[in-house]
């Protein structure tokens, strides 16, 4: 089918659709679909949280790779591999993992996104925008949400389309969304 381009940047707020949209564009994209999940349980909620996901993937039939915290290095590793499309969910988790470990960060980001400009496979990639809401009270937060939003530039300056999710609906910020026979 091949409808996207190479690469395609989801973004949206928290519960916004964004991921149940990036699967159902990924998978109008062809059937033989990649899934790199990046959420870590750290807790319960989040391991529930997981664990719907896990059990909506299985029904579907997704092939699904976990990188917490080596995406860049899964990315590399696909070169002999062979999928319709490859969907990342998400890339602020993926901060997140890196953010927890004191990783340098700026060198991580070069890394991801050369891997992913090089990456041969359609990909489509599912991230947080975390500036719409609340000043963050303290430096932590608030350095963690600017290292999001600058992931998230440097992502979108690469990505042929960047497609916003807000209430479930789409809204493209860049390229033209393609058209498909089913509804996202």
């Amino acid at each position: 089918m091949n409808l996207l381009p190479n690469l395609t940047l989801i973004i949206g707020g928290a519960c916004s659709g964004k991921t149940k949209f990036a699967e159902n564009l990924t998978l109008n994209n062809g059937s033989n679909n990649l899934y790199i999940a990046t959420a870590e349980p750290f807790d319960l909620e989040m391991k529930s949280k997981i664990d719907s996901h896990q059990k909506s993937r299985a029904l579907k039939k997704w092939k699904t790779i976990e990188a917490f915290h080596n995406l860049a290095e899964t990315l590399e590793g696909m070169k002999e591999v062979k999928f319709d499309t490859i969907l990342i969910d998400c890339l602020t988790m993926w901060l997140t993992n890196k953010f927890l470990k004191n990783e340098d960060l700026p060198q991580e980001f070069s890394r991801l996104v050369k891997s992913i400009r090089e990456q041969k496979m359609k990909v489509v990639m599912v991230t947080n925008e975390l500036g719409y809401g609340i000043v963050p009270d303290n430096k932590m937060a608030r350095e963690f949400r600017n290292l999001n939003g600058q992931l998230n530039q440097q992502i979108a300056a690469e990505s042929d389309l960047v497609i916003q999710v807000v209430a479930g609906l789409p809204c493209t910020l860049k390229g033209t969304l393609p058209k498909a026979s089913n509804d996202y």
